[in-house]
């Protein structure tokens, strides 16, 4: 069945608030398994939400569709920000979230396309992400699919070399159906980006590789979205450096590298849940198709 649009779109409003009930599940998530990365989960929240709910063309109901959108979390260890949000698009239970990381549960701290339903790709060590994407695109281009192709990245994730292989491939063999989007949060496990391995001019390197180059707000949904549907308009691969706060939502999180990979503390756990007071869980409405468009 192919896909042709999608029919349900939440307003901006809408996506706001799937964006705070996703941010409340991550910090649930990771204070229950005692372990896990909130801060690059947290600030890629509004990229997941915007492509999920606004742009890919996909649907729980038909997961394997050959012509859906295909989406690889190239930044692996923000596997919580991709699974509560798989959780608030159908594709897993929403029960699933209770066991992160608990031994036998589908939802280990990378997520794993043979586990978990919606994932097209395993994850982790980073660099190999935008390369998987660039086989998924040229794949579709030598099939004549009409699908596309959306890779999320760390921004530390950049200092890879094979990010850059994978960048020249895209470039080569006009990828047109192909979207990079960096989460540009300038921090990264060690410390921040430019002390650690500096990759600006982030954009310029890009365009040097043959990229069509934007730069967004990574937090408003009025930037993110026209960005992503400029995939259609391009006769270029794209890549979207979004600007980030790493550890959004979570006011001692924020532009602190310590909450790179460890979890909450119960009192601060409680502390953290108290800014999503009165967010509770939305009903949400599937991902339709209609096939006859």
């Amino acid at each position: 069945m192919p896909f042709s649009r999608i029919v349900y779109k939440p307003e901006y409003d809408e996506l706001e608030k799937k964006a705070l009930i996703i941010r409340k599940n991550i910090v649930k998530m990771i204070g229950k398994a005692g372990s896990g990365h909130p801060g690059g989960s947290l600030s890629c929240v509004d990229i997941l939400t915007a492509l999920y709910f606004r742009i890919l063309r996909i649907s729980p109901k038909y997961p394997k569709d050959p012509e859906r959108d295909r989406f690889v979390l190239s930044k692996g260890h923000a596997a919580p920000a991709l699974y509560a949000t798989l959780a608030e698009t159908g594709f897993i239970p929403y029960e699933w979230l209770d066991d992160l990381r608990v031994l036998g549960s589908p939802l280990q701290g990378h997520p794993d396309m043979k586990k978990v339903p919606g994932v097209e790709m395993s994850t982790g060590s980073l660099g190999q992400g935008l390369s998987v994407g660039v086989g998924m695109a040229l794949s579709a281009k030598i099939l004549e699919s009409g699908y596309r192709v959306f890779v999320l990245l760390g921004d530390g994730e950049c200092q890879e070399g094979q990010v850059w292989e994978a960048a020249m491939a895209a470039s080569h063999f006009k990828l047109t159906n192909i979207v990079a989007i960096v989460d540009r949060n300038r921090l990264q496990i060690d410390g921040c980006t430019e002390d650690v391995m500096g990759v600006e001019p982030l954009g310029a390197k890009w365009k040097a590789f043959g990229w069509t180059v934007i730069e967004v707000d990574g937090h408003d949904f009025l930037e993110l979205i026209p960005a992503l549907e400029a995939i259609s308009y391009t006769s270029k691969p794209t890549a979207i450096i979004a600007n980030t706060v790493k550890g959004k939502g979570v006011c001692f999180m924020e532009n602190n590298v310590d909450w790179h990979g460890k979890a909450p503390k119960p009192d601060q756990l409680e502390e953290a849940l108290k800014g999503f007071e009165g967010v509770e869980f939305m009903e949400s409405e599937d991902v339709e198709i209609d096939s006859k468009n």
